[in-house]
């Protein structure tokens, strides 16, 4: 009998501690349930099954289980946005988008002193012929360092028109996820960055023999053997100066012209001078500014 007896008290107790267990899961589901609307949906539904297996309490499953499915105010609001913008909008209206900033950079940094004329893309003497340049202005050269600067910028110039196809390329290949992600990483600089990653090595080859072919047609390869030959020659010269024209023009052409496209970027995406001209433009970027 005693056996027995020990027997239905630890059951007793066991049966106690089950229904202080089960109190305590409801409680936290109860004052938890709104950021249990984010977590794993099955992960929520075996909690309430756990508690129904250890009886009835204070609140039903049903209502447990109608708080924790609830979608949030932002879940909602944010779907109902997304289903009045449809993928084709989105995609059309990016690319419009895009299109117009690269075609306004293009135009502007390819007319006369497109380069030569802006500080901000404006091609300088090579980092390591820069000595070349203090030392000829100090002794009465200063006119032909202008010149060659002026050659280097005229070249990236007439290179940088042939950047359009290049990008259009680029444009038709976008994706719709590429799309999303432009638009909604966050970054200012985001469609910039997808440039440079899908057409630089494209505008490389393109650029190089323009540049090459107009260095020659505005005498950059004449002055560069002029100053080169003149600060070699010089008895301060001590150590000579071999800088590959073509390929520094070529690099800084590309830079100058993602310093535009960038520019047009910001524009777009922050409505700067009301750059936003359609209805759709004004439409995606405007769900685009929900989202972020």
């Amino acid at each position: 009998m005693r056996p027995k007896r020990d027997m239905n008290k630890l059951m007793d107790k066991f049966y106690w501690l089950i229904k202080l267990f089960r109190l305590f899961l409801i409680r936290v589901l109860s004052l938890l349930h709104i950021s249990i609307a984010f977590m794993n949906r099955n992960t929520c539904l075996g909690l309430i099954l756990l508690t129904g297996i250890m009886g009835t309490g204070l609140e039903s499953q049903g209502q447990i289980l109608k708080k924790i499915l609830k979608p949030s105010t932002k879940q909602q609001n944010t779907t109902a946005t997304s289903n009045n913008l449809s993928n084709t909008e989105l995609n059309s209206g990016l690319k419009q988008a895009l299109s117009e900033g690269l075609t306004s950079s293009i135009n502007s940094l390819s007319t006369k002193n497109g380069f030569l004329g802006d500080a901000a893309v404006k091609i300088l003497m090579p980092p390591e012929a820069q000595k070349i340049e203090k030392t000829l202005r100090s002794v009465g050269m200063g006119k032909i360092c202008d010149q060659f600067i002026a050659s280097l910028n005229g070249a990236a110039e007439t290179a940088v028109k042939e950047a359009a196809p290049v990008f259009a390329n680029s444009l038709s290949k976008m994706t719709i996820t590429d799309a999303y992600n432009i638009l909604l990483s966050g970054q200012q600089d985001a469609a910039t960055t997808f440039f440079k990653t899908t057409t630089t090595p494209d505008l490389t080859s393109k650029f190089s023999p323009i540049v090459e072919g107009a260095l020659g047609k505005n005498n950059v390869s004449t002055y560069w053997t002029q100053l080169t030959s003149t600060y070699n020659s010089l008895p301060l010269a001590f150590s000579k100066v071999n800088t590959d024209l073509n390929a520094y023009v070529t690099q800084k052409a590309i830079d100058g012209l993602f310093v535009k496209v960038a520019e047009q970027e910001l524009k777009i995406r922050n409505n700067l001078g009301g750059s936003r001209t359609t209805p759709l433009l004004q439409k995606v970027f405007g769900w685009a500014d929900k989202q972020n």
